[in-house]
């Protein structure tokens, strides 16, 4: 079934898993890396809420720890493709998954 032919709650070709898991934004240029709030992850993207904003186009490293041994932690080359300011002083960054490692 095409995108076109799905109601349109139902646009995205993967599953958005909603999540509430810590993760590291590593910049080349940049050391420690930004502490983030991973919200929801699917197979072609990640969104975070961070305390500070990033250029559209940026791409950075995302690593999440799993908090279990049988799962494997996610650390992902990724670019930001949009930047909204939040009510509560954060940002909201939407992600493309550009590979996994």
């Amino acid at each position: 079934m095409s995108t076109a032919d799905k109601d349109y709650g139902e646009k995205r070709d993967f599953i958005r898993m909603t999540l509430n898991a810590e993760a590291l934004i590593h910049l080349a240029d940049q050391t420690p890396p930004l502490t983030a709030q991973c919200t929801d992850l699917s197979a072609t993207g990640i969104s975070l809420v961070a305390a500070q904003p990033l250029a559209k186009g940026t791409e950075v490293r995302v690593t999440i720890e799993s908090p279990n041994e049988q799962f494997r932690s996610l650390d992902a080359r990724a670019r930001l493709l949009r930047c909204e300011a939040r009510d509560d002083q954060s940002y909201q960054l939407g992600m493309e998954i550009l590979s996994l490692r």
